[in-house]
Parts: structure tokens; C-alpha cells; sequence
């Protein structure tokens, strides 16, 4: 027989669990004919979420346009209208240069750090975190400095112990804001000591801003490029949540601030955009319509919303177990639920979520699949209809009951 192929030892210390162990366990129950219910992913078409009409017919009505290739940053109009939307939140120095349209933001994180990191450099990371953030770092020679967004602290970040995290290899802080996985908004007041402690240190600002517009109650969004208009900033969003869009595969990430400092790492940008010659160029066609258009996000986050009422139904059903409980979460689209205390030492999140899988046929995300020190939190989205989760919730239940 011959000797099996490796994988790459750059992959020891990567890792995707929302798509991992538990997700393919959940795939071959389905082909064996169970449903399941997937909570572990936040992909709002397949739970009905239509994108809007008239970004369908924009990229429909363009489709003649996108054939050929596009310039490696994207086309002039997609690029246009998010200027025209950093423009109206206040953050006047940017332009069409200083936008890059990518395969998702996903692609845009991968092509971000790999222009900016030279091995051994290190980022600051939250915990939790979206674990593309750790893997991207990792795949591309960085080292991963985790800074802590403690539950009791309702996960928001202390800065001056993030300042303690500070090394001469340090080059970025990552901020994940509206927050997933947790559903944070952060405050003003914490994103302007983040913004002036990256000004200070003259350090990278990574702003993932994806669930911008999804906020809840009082929660009010701070663009974070707002506030640094002396450090390097880049921000990141795109069609997938908001505009519910996924599929698309359309992000883009915006340079702002001080853009002296960052021409060569814009350069670098340009050179890794042109090596992969560019990103899906129909759905960019959509980009200026869902900008500049009607913003049916804000309908759905409202009171009476289907977001907003599935949140709701989320933090009820919490409140009502004995054996669960949550920080309201007050923007994305997910839920950071942590089990009772009386588990511990006998019930660990991946434990729970293998059998809550396999007896109750519910698939959520293990709370340390994001990077935390403790295992006794689950993510769940918050996009299925009110019905769907209380069958979920009657589930949990019944399941924590006999540990009872």
C-alpha cells in the first residue's frame, strides 16, 4: 500500500468547528433520512430570508457586463457606493483606491494578513472569536495574542488589558463589531480607547463590521473608522448578513485613517487582488443597489421584525430554563448561551453538543470553538422563526433534564 499524503503542518493549529466533526456527524444523519435542525451556521436563505428583489435584478440586468474579468479591486460602481456609504457615516478620506471588493470577507481577512504579516508577527485577537480570524492569522505566519471579552463583563473588551498584550511584534488588533459570536454591540467610549490605543502603538485597526445595521433596542453601531482617523484602519462588511446574500460571495474592505503610512500594505493588497485576478463579478453589480437602496434590514431588527421577534423568543426561553443563561444579545444574529454551573465537570460544550446532535437532532456551535478558556458556552443563530425555536428550546430541556 502505498504511504498516505500528509496534509500541511501549517494546518496543525487551524480549525473551523462551526464547520467541523459535529457538522459532518449532522450531514450523515440527514442522509440517513433525520432532520436536523442547523443552528450552527448564521445563513439566513436557509431560513427564508429572501435577499431583496432589486439586488437580484441589478446583477440579473448586468449580467451581459460580467463576463470578462474586472479590475483586480472590483468595479467602479460597487467600489463607488461603499465610498458613498463610509462618506455618509462621517469618514470623509476615502476613495474608490482605498476600496477592495472580495469573494466575501472571508477572502478579504486571508488577503488583509497575508499583505501585512511577516512570521512571528503577532495579532490581537478577541475571546471569543470568529475563528477565521485565528486561522487566517495562523495561515499566514502570525501569531495569534487572544485578549479576553469576559461574560461577566457582558463580553466587552477590557483595553487596558488589552494594552498589557502589547509587543514590539505586535501589528493589528482585530474588532469584531456587532459581535459574533456573543451578539455584543460595543460602546462608544470602548471603541474610541481601542482606536487611541492602536494610534499610540501605531498598530493596525481590523474592524469587522459585517452586522452593521443588525442592532437591537438602544444599541447604537459606532463605525470604528470614525474614530481613528490617526491609525491605519480597515474595515470590513459586505452583502452576506445584512443583505442576506451569502451566496453572492461579495465583501469588501475599505483603508482609512492615516493612508500615508499604509501605501505600501495597500500596494501589497493591489499585488494579492491581482494574483487571484478578481472576485465574483456578478453579484458585485448588486452592491450599489443594496447601498443606495431601500434598507429592509432596518424593518427586520424592529420590534414586530422577524429578527427581532426570534431574538426575543431566544432571550424568553433562556430566562424561563433553570439550566441555561444568556447576555441579551443586542446585535448579529447569534446567541452565546451558557449552560448552568451544576454541568460543570460533568458536561462540557462539545459533549452537549454531540448529544443534543445525536438524541435531540440539533446542531449548534460548542462555545470553545471560538477560542474561550471555558467550556460551558453554545452559539446558536437567531434566524430561525419563533415556532422552530421552541421546539429547539423544548429540546435543550429535555435533554439537561436528565442530568438533573
Amino acid at each position: 500500500m502505498e504511504p498516505a499524503i500528509p496534509a500541511s503542518t501549517a494546518l496543525e493549529n487551524v480549525k473551523y468547528e462551526i464547520r467541523g466533526q459535529l457538522a459532518h456527524r449532522a450531514y450523515e444523519l440527514e442522509k440517513r433520512g433525520y432532520e436536523i435542525i442547523s443552528l450552527n451556521i448564521g445563513n439566513p436563505g436557509l431560513f427564508g430570508f429572501r435577499t431583496p428583489e432589486t439586488m437580484r435584478l441589478a446583477m440579473i440586468e448586468n449580467l451581459g457586463q460580467a463576463e470578462p474579468y474586472c479590475h483586480q479591486k472590483g468595479i467602479f460602481p460597487a467600489r463607488e457606493a461603499v465610498v458613498m456609504a463610509q462618506q455618509d457615516r462621517g469618514i470623509q478620506s476615502v476613495s474608490v483606491e482605498e476600496v477592495f471588493i472580495g469573494n466575501g470577507v472571508s477572502e478579504l481577512i486571508d488577503l488583509s494578513l497575508r499583505a501585512l504579516l511577516n512570521p512571528g508577527d503577532e495579532v490581537l485577537v478577541p475571546s471569543p472569536d470568529y475563528p477565521l480570524w485565528s486561522a487566517a492569522v495562523t495561515l499566514n505566519g502570525g501569531v495569534v495574542r487572544y485578549y479576553d471579552c469576559a461574560p461577566e463583563n457582558r463580553f466587552i473588551p477590557d483595553v487596558a488589558a488589552i494594552e498589557a498584550l502589547v509587543s514590539p511584534r505586535t501589528r493589528a488588533i482585530v474588532v469584531i463589531n456587532p459581535n459574533n459570536p456573543t451578539g455584543a454591540v460595543y460602546d462608544r467610549e470602548t471603541l474610541a480607547a481601542m482606536a487611541e490605543l492602536a494610534e499610540r502603538h501605531q498598530l493596525v485597526l481590523l474592524a469587522d463590521e459585517i452586522y452593521d445595521r443588525m442592532v437591537y433596542d438602544r444599541a447604537e453601531f459606532v463605525p470604528l473608522a470614525t474614530l481613528a482617523e490617526e491609525a491605519v484602519c480597515l474595515t470590513f462588511s459586505g452583502l452576506s448578513k445584512v443583505y442576506r446574500a451569502c451566496g453572492y460571495r461579495v465583501g469588501w474592505c475599505v483603508f482609512s485613517g492615516d493612508l500615508d503610512r499604509a501605501r505600501d500594505y495597500i500596494h501589497g493588497m493591489e499585488l494579492l487582488s491581482a494574483l487571484r485576478l478578481c472576485s465574483n463579478v456578478p453579484g458585485q453589480w448588486a452592491v450599489q443597489t443594496a447601498l443606495g437602496g431601500f434598507q429592509s434590514i432596518a424593518d427586520l431588527v424592529q420590534p414586530g421584525g422577524r429578527l427581532y421577534q426570534s431574538r426575543q423568543t431566544v432571550i424568553d426561553r433562556v430566562a424561563a430554563s433553570p439550566n441555561l443563561s444568556v447576555h441579551a444579545p443586542m446585535g448579529a444574529m447569534y446567541a452565546f448561551i451558557k449552560l448552568d454551573d451544576r454541568y460543570a465537570g460533568e458536561l462540557d460544550d462539545h459533549e452537549f453538543a454531540l448529544q443534543l446532535l445525536e438524541s435531540r437532532h440539533v446542531l449548534v456551535a460548542p462555545g470553545s470553538s471560538f477560542n474561550t478558556g471555558y467550556t460551558d458556552h453554545f452559539r446558536i443563530t437567531t434566524l430561525p422563526d419563533t415556532d422552530t425555536l421552541d421546539v429547539v428550546f423544548d429540546r435543550i430541556d429535555s435533554l439537561l433534564e436528565q442530568y438533573d
